[in-house]
């Protein structure tokens, strides 16, 4: 395989081919496969296989997708399903902010970064994170394009080839692909998780849940959230004293 060092000045056609290829890595394929699941969600909530695809386009967010799932089953309002997946977006928001300062290089331009937020989600996140110190700053927006962009691509088109071949599964099937969501969560949480905070938050949010639905079955997320999130910040504090 060729190295940076053996390649040209100029090194844009590389990187952008590095950033395409990252779409078979580990976290990407786990992408994938619930975004197959979420092809067999979209067909049982009725929209059609272009609605689905236009939706995993234009929010690429799997929880806005699914929240949206939600709300078009449930027969909300266009008003509170926009301020639904609005919210549940707002989550990417310290992803965006801790991701640009090592997008930016010297001469970026602004709507090149603004292009590019589109596609920071989870994955794309901490496959950046991990290979942005071994790239040159000025080929990581390269980089990063091809990677996330590629991907959006590639799960558009899989939930459309997935949404009309789910017809022809068996139910079993079906209902294994869309189980592949919540472990995609948990993976992918698990892993983006950098300390015991993190992974503390996860655990105690998946306990909460079942109380938190006895209670307040319409906020039953919201609630074991905000519970879990609290108790493992005390949490992880209490142990990092004692380490220290």
């Amino acid at each position: 395989m060729d190295t940076p060092d053996a390649l040209p000045p100029d090194q844009t056609r590389y990187w952008l081919g590095r950033g395409m290829r990252q779409v078979v890595s580990a976290p990407a394929l786990i992408l994938v496969t619930a975004h197959l699941g979420f092809a067999g969600l979209a067909r049982d909530a009725g929209v059609t296989w272009f609605e689905a695809s236009f939706m995993v386009f234009t929010i690429w967010a799997l929880p806005a997708n699914l929240i949206m799932l939600g709300a078009i089953t449930a027969g909300l309002s266009l008003g509170a399903t926009a301020v639904a997946v609005g919210l549940s977006s707002l989550r990417l928001m310290p992803m965006v902010i801790s991701l640009m300062p090592e997008l930016r290089a010297e001469g970026t331009r602004k709507r090149t970064l603004l292009f590019l937020s589109h596609f920071i989600a989870v994955t794309a996140w901490v496959v950046s994170r991990e290979r942005f110190p071994d790239i040159p700053r000025r080929y990581r927006t390269t980089f990063f394009a091809g990677f996330g962009v590629t991907l959006t691509l590639v799960n558009t088109i899989i939930v459309a080839l997935a949404f009309n071949l789910m017809g022809q599964l068996p139910a079993l099937v079906t209902g294994a692909l869309a189980f592949l969501t919540p472990v995609y969560f948990l993976t992918s949480l698990y892993g983006s998780s950098r300390d015991i905070t993190g992974r503390l938050a996860l655990f105690l949010g998946m306990l909460a849940i079942v109380p938190a639905n006895r209670m307040t079955p319409d906020f039953d997320i919201l609630v074991a959230g905000i519970a879990a999130g609290i108790a493992s910040l005390f949490a992880g504090r209490m142990l990092e004293r004692r380490k220290g």
